[in-house]
């Protein structure tokens, strides 16, 4: 089902200068721990004309369908405005480190996600990375490991782990500097994107928004 999933034609589209214009799979509202509620969001988004988005608030889907008949609503007015992707991130562990899971472009209220949507981080068996990566396959989705420099091992360590576990992609541009206006962090990010396309995984990019402005962390 990945491999011919329709967010893929656009992810291989991704780079540092697609975000945060015209891409960006990863930002949250108040459904998680952001600033903006869903349809700010989407209106904010909308007026930057941005091409394709996906809201990942943590263990949270409740903002999607608001958005989603906003998007609805305007175009039949006529009016251009962003694909909105389903989305959420999930906490996992991968190789004994907790980690975020993106889950983008699946089926929304999936019975194999719903476990990961009730607002908090699981625990047991279903934690595990393995496990997370199932769930989104069977929920029609693209899991992405997010912003793999953020964590207690490596990133090239862990992007090799998910690799072996069946991870779709991870997120390469980053700003892990949080700069007011987004920027990606140059030689880190350049070493991400670079391992993930040796291995043939895709590459996103993200402002993990949680304030008010989607072009700042």
């Amino acid at each position: 089902m990945s491999d011919v999933h329709p967010l893929r034609s656009v992810l291989e589209q991704t780079g540092p200068d697609q975000c945060p214009g015209r891409f960006n799979f990863h930002c949250h509202t108040i459904c998680s721990d952001g600033s903006l509620d869903p349809l700010a969001l989407i209106r904010q988004a909308s007026e930057r004309g941005l091409h394709h988005l996906a809201v990942t608030d943590h263990h949270s889907t409740r903002a999607i369908p608001p958005m989603q008949l906003w998007l609805d609503q305007q175009r039949q007015t006529g009016a251009s405005v962003p694909t909105l992707w389903t989305g959420v991130e999930i906490s996992a562990l991968l190789k004994g480190c907790l980690v975020h899971v993106l889950a983008l472009g699946f089926e929304l209220d999936h019975p194999a996600l719903k476990i990961y949507c009730r607002g908090d981080a699981v625990v047991g068996e279903p934690l595990r990375a393995q496990s997370v990566v199932q769930a989104i396959h069977e929920a029609g989705g693209l899991a992405v490991l997010a912003h793999p420099a953020r964590y207690r091992l490596g990133p090239s360590e862990l992007i090799e782990t998910a690799a072996g576990l069946g991870f779709d992609g991870g997120e390469a541009w980053y700003d892990y500097d949080m700069n007011p206006t987004w920027s990606p962090s140059p030689l880190i990010c350049d070493a991400i994107a670079s391992q993930l396309e040796n291995l043939g995984l895709l590459r996103t990019c993200g402002t993990d928004s949680h304030g008010i402005d989607l072009y700042g962390r």
